[in-house]
């Protein structure tokens, strides 16, 4: 999560939308030291499956909590639901094809780039 810090001390700000619980993005946060460098975590409605990715909805909430423009914005994803969510939310999204095979589905749903590794991220920030 190295690009998570590189955005934070670049004077970006940085938010987490998933699919998981806050919960448990907060734990993984705080089990790597990167729990500060957070402005906002937006994680799955518990019971409410309609608020999980590609619907835009917690994408759009955390540009909204920080005032944001959208065309402002990244999205990083792993997923082609995660292009489809940007995609709703008129927002770009860079696609992480971070085990085999991703490459291609995250070309076909869209992404505006696509990376292997988040370093590659991280070093056009500074």
């Amino acid at each position: 999560m190295i690009s998570v810090h590189t955005c934070a001390i670049s004077g970006r700000s940085v938010s987490i939308v998933s699919n998981n619980s806050v919960a448990a993005i907060e734990a993984n946060l705080a089990n790597q030291g990167l729990d500060g460098y957070v402005a906002g975590i937006f994680g799955r409605v518990s019971g409410d499956v309609a608020s999980m990715k590609p619907n835009p909805r917690l994408l759009l909430e955390a540009v909204r909590a920080v005032d944001g423009n959208l065309k402002d914005c990244i999205f990083i994803g792993d997923a082609a639901r995660d292009v489809g969510a940007g995609h709703a939310a008129d927002v770009a999204t860079i696609g992480y094809a971070n085990k085999p095979g991703k490459e291609g589905k995250l070309k076909a749903a869209g992404a505006v780039a696509i990376v292997d590794l988040m370093q590659l991220i991280a070093d056009h920030l500074i």
